[in-house]
């Protein structure tokens, strides 16, 4: 059985167990967070259903908080190398998924 979940702007694919990263998300380290689902498969059907799936919810346990590498630009610039680092890095959220509610 696994899920496809928005969080932060983007839908991932989850199953139980699986650890993901998303954008920051407020919590501390053990924190539960709950995430709404757009998909839902299991073994014998696929849900999408937005009526069903209004009260089906993934639980998932904030692991630590994390930043991403920073960005590496690269241009190309005639006879001349041109590589520069900027200094911004994102914020990310590791989260292992708990449990995912059933649609039935």
């Amino acid at each position: 059985m696994y899920a496809i979940v928005r969080a932060g702007g983007r839908q991932h694919k989850v199953a139980v167990g699986d650890v993901l990263e998303i954008d920051r998300v407020d919590a501390k380290p053990g924190d539960s967070v709950e995430f709404s689902t757009i998909l839902i498969v299991d073994g014998e059907a696929v849900t999408s259903d937005p009526w069903v799936l209004a009260g089906v919810k993934v639980h998932a346990e904030v692991v630590d908080h994390t930043k991403g590498d920073k960005i590496t630009i690269l241009r190309y610039k005639n006879k001349t190398g041109y590589r520069r680092r900027q200094g911004h890095r994102q914020r990310h959220t590791a989260v292992r998924i708990t449990s995912i509610d059933s649609a039935k």
